[in-house]
């Protein structure tokens, strides 16, 4: 049995413990040093569970691999790749990669660095963050030790995120490493130093080099911390987010004429997206509050009488939901749809909330919005935000009002999720018609009577309404529908 160094005993628990002993053993039988190193050791110091445990060898990686998984009980699977000399495998629900010590050079074109082997030290310096550059030593005679060579342990204390090398050299070497500078502050409550900051600033333009893909993994990431405006205000800031989504920087800025502003529509979409994250941990949900305001920039007016216009903005924003997915790489699935739907949406249960509406308007609601009324809801209550508080108050009562009526409105006329009684296929077995323009407005005709309540929602009443309205276009029913 290993000593453990108190260090590792306070930090690790009992099965890390007992996988690191396992690690070191069979590495000293190799006659190779190793290293528990980057995200792991970090997370033990933040006290955060983590499952992904990278060792770091100065020799054969997938050789100790190998040695350790013969130990493991059961035996686990290792895949490994020998062009890469990185070796992998799960054992106990931990995620185990063993890679060999190397240092890396780079190419101003590229982020595919020329790797070479190296050290632990050339290892270390070729990390993104002091923070993720801390390793455990896990040599028998060392076994245990802080390996800390730019006092990374001292950062987390003072929550700093601060480069090994100097970042310029980091951010330009490995331009994604911006990306997770943004995500790491946002995530662990950290401070970007300033020096730091400003190499990010810098360097910014390089992100392009990047692949949208890895910058939109980030992003999503980034979406989904606790505050995600955090994130997105240092990626502002940093001119990070003008390089791969211009249409949100749009956004960001008040305008004045004749003393008449309007809000800073970037900043109050970033507290939509926090006040959406306090409610949900919907990723495409909050996708839905990034863009529900993206058409405002597009359809901004100034009316004398009126002041500044965003008409049609929910429309124009529908619209440019599919381009933006598509130009950050996001699903152009039921995802993308759904996100589109909810801004296409996101005005109506504010509209009711300000003056007393019909039921009709509540069930056009109920109608369109359909199973996703929820998440609708959720973006709409989230969209109510002010300086001032007892205006927020005041919607937010009127807006719990709304929500008492359409659930009332649901209990008694069944319309969410409702399908009307006339079909195309009975109007066109009445009047023996093929689908045609006849058809559907006939059907749309039945639709839009039974929600604005002109007729009740039953075959008996919307059949009569369809004989009345195919009478206007000169049709004849030719026989009544079967059962």
């Amino acid at each position: 049995m290993l000593a453990l160094r108190p260090m590792l005993e306070i930090v690790c628990t009992k099965e890390e413990r007992q996988l690191l002993e396992l690690i070191a053993e069979a590495a000293a039988v190799q006659n190779i040093a190793c290293y528990a190193i980057g995200g792991f050791v970090r997370d033990k110091f933040l006290h955060r569970k983590s499952k992904d445990i990278d060792i770091v060898c100065a020799g054969n990686g997938i050789d100790v691999a190998h040695a350790v998984a013969e130990k493991c009980y059961p035996r686990p699977k290792v895949s490994y790749f020998k062009n890469f000399g990185t070796a992998h495998f799960h054992f106990r629900n931990f995620d185990v990669e063993f890679v060999g010590a190397r240092k890396e050079s780079y190419a101003a074109h590229s982020r595919k660095p020329e790797v070479t082997e190296g050290s632990l030290e050339d290892d270390q310096l070729r990390r993104d963050f002091t923070i993720n550059a801390m390793a455990i030593d896990l040599r028998s005679d060392h076994f245990g030790e802080l390996v800390d060579p730019f006092d990374g342990r001292g950062d987390i204390e003072q929550k700093i995120i601060r480069t090994p090398l100097n970042p310029d050299i980091t951010f330009s070497d490995d331009p994604l490493r911006m990306m997770r500078a943004v995500r790491f502050a946002a995530q662990l409550h950290f401070t970007i130093l300033p020096e730091t900051l400003d190499a990010i600033k810098r360097n910014a333009e390089r992100i392009k080099i990047v692949s949208q893909e890895r910058v939109t993994d980030e992003l999503n990431k980034i979406m989904l911390c606790k505050k995600p405006s955090v994130g997105f205000d240092l990626l502002y800031q940093t001119g990070l987010l003008s390089c791969f989504f211009p249409q949100m920087v749009d956004l960001a800025g008040a305008e004045y004429i004749d003393g008449k502003g309007h809000k800073d529509n970037f900043y109050h979409t970033l507290q939509v997206l926090d006040n959406v994250a306090y409610r949900s941990d919907d990723l495409w949900l909050r996708w839905a509050a990034v863009l529900h305001d993206i058409g405002k920039p597009a359809t901004k007016r100034f009316e004398p009488d009126h002041g500044w216009t965003f008409h049609g903005h929910e429309v124009v924003g529908e619209r440019m939901t599919p381009k933006i997915f598509k130009q950050l790489r996001l699903p152009l699935n039921d995802k993308m749809k759904w996100v589109a739907k909810l801004v296409a949406l996101h005005l109506r249960p504010i509209s009711l909330s300000k003056e007393e509406v019909t039921d009709s308007a509540m069930r056009r609601l109920l109608f369109d919005a359909g199973e996703d009324l929820d998440a609708l809801m959720i973006l709409c209550e989230s969209d109510i935000t002010s300086k001032n508080k007892q205006k927020v108050r005041k919607y937010l009562d009127n807006f719990q009002h709304v929500k008492e009526r359409l659930i009332a409105v649901e209990e008694k006329d069944k319309i969410r999720n409702w399908q009307p009684p006339i079909t195309g296929e009975i109007i066109m077995q009445t009047f023996q018609l093929q689908p045609s323009r006849e058809v559907g407005y006939i059907k749309t005709a039945v639709r839009e009577a039974i929600l604005d309540g002109i007729i009740g929602n039953s075959l008996e009443e919307a059949f009569a309404f369809m004989l009345q309205k195919a009478a206007t276009l000169g049709l004849v029913p030719i026989e009544q529908p079967k059962a």
